[in-house]
């Protein structure tokens, strides 16, 4: 199969090789998709530029969708010629979706409902699926004011979506006119730019003071400095999935502690079952019904791979990266 793969760290143009590997064979409990699309997401980049390989090559990305076209022993037949996305697909493995197959346990494999092309597909493993995890750690949102941190990246442009369905007033910040535009597109009211506006002081105006509820966090390095600030109103909750930088971080503790103020943290590749299986019910509901907006800003041939990763790690496109396969 025609695949890409890296084995070592570097630059995207260095490292990564577009050629021949075999195909996969599905052992016990697996199927096999043949790929059409392969998501390129942020963590992805990362893990090609830095992270430890553990293998002697990595076939990138985690997100992907396909036809399943092959099943090991134990798996229904039926799953043969069925429309899937992936999730977790080089999650502590070594060969990912940027490949023409990947033969992984069928419960990776989720069903794809009617009139949700490939490309969409690909963009649920860790966008959608990290962003309605968030939201619903919020719990009941309806008539709070949630604040979206980068409401226009692909995480938050789904988790604004998903808070407003779930009767929220949806803040958010971007850092460009285009970026805020999109992030209205998703119900944002009222968008802070964080490049040429102060953010607490827009959080106050908006807020009237207050603060907000909630917080659904990419970038806790640079959140919690306004958490001593009046970010989060009495008894709020700040949701994150992310920071800029992972080395320690200094929490303002009485500011916290006197507002009660929870803060959750979560790593959607580490779902719990429960959890997982109530975002996918969750997802599939939305998409089959055609209430979640999907944003591919850029697609790329396999063979031109490391421009698709180049684009991530430039920041500049609005929404999802993808890499056809077929």
């Amino acid at each position: 199969m025609r695949a890409a793969w890296y084995s070592r760290n570097g630059e995207a143009r260095d490292v990564l090789i577009v050629g021949e590997l075999p195909t996969p064979t599905p052992g016990p409990g697996e199927v096999r998709v043949r790929l059409a699309v392969s998501g390129v997401n942020p963590s992805d980049v990362k893990s090609r530029r830095a992270r430890p390989l553990g293998a002697p090559l990595i076939v990138p990305h985690s997100d992907g969708a396909g036809v399943v076209d092959a099943v090991g022993p134990g798996v229904s037949e039926q799953r043969v010629g069925e429309r899937v996305w992936i999730w977790n697909g080089q999650w502590q493995r070594p060969l990912g979706t940027a490949a023409e197959s990947i033969a992984l346990p069928q419960a990776q494999a989720v069903a794809l409902p009617d009139g949700v092309d490939f490309a969409a597909a690909a963009c649920l493993g860790i966008p959608a699926m990290t962003a309605w995890h968030a939201v619903q750690r919020l719990g009941g949102l309806h008539g709070r004011t949630v604040l979206v941190i980068g409401a226009a990246s692909a995480v938050g442009h789904y988790a604004a979506q998903l808070a407003v369905q779930g009767g929220a007033r949806v803040l958010g910040t971007a850092g460009s006119p285009p970026k805020a535009a999109h992030a209205r597109a998703a119900g944002v009211e009222a968008v802070i730019d964080y490049k040429r506006e102060p953010v607490m002081q827009r959080v106050r105006e908006l807020t009237d003071g207050r603060g907000v509820d909630a917080v659904i966090d990419m970038d806790f390095s640079t959140t919690s400095t306004w958490l001593g600030e009046g970010l989060l109103a009495p008894h709020g909750v700040l949701v994150s999935y992310g920071s800029n930088a992972y080395g320690d971080t200094s929490l303002p503790y009485r500011p916290l502690l006197f507002g009660s103020v929870s803060l959750l943290f979560f790593l959607v590749y580490d779902l719990n079952t429960a959890d997982r299986r109530a975002a996918i019910e969750g997802l599939t509901g939305l998409i089959a019904a055609g209430r979640l907006m999907h944003t591919v800003a850029g697609r790329w041939p396999l063979d031109d791979i490391a421009a698709a990763h180049e684009a991530v790690e430039g920041g500049a496109l609005i929404g999802n990266v993808v890499v056809d396969i077929g």
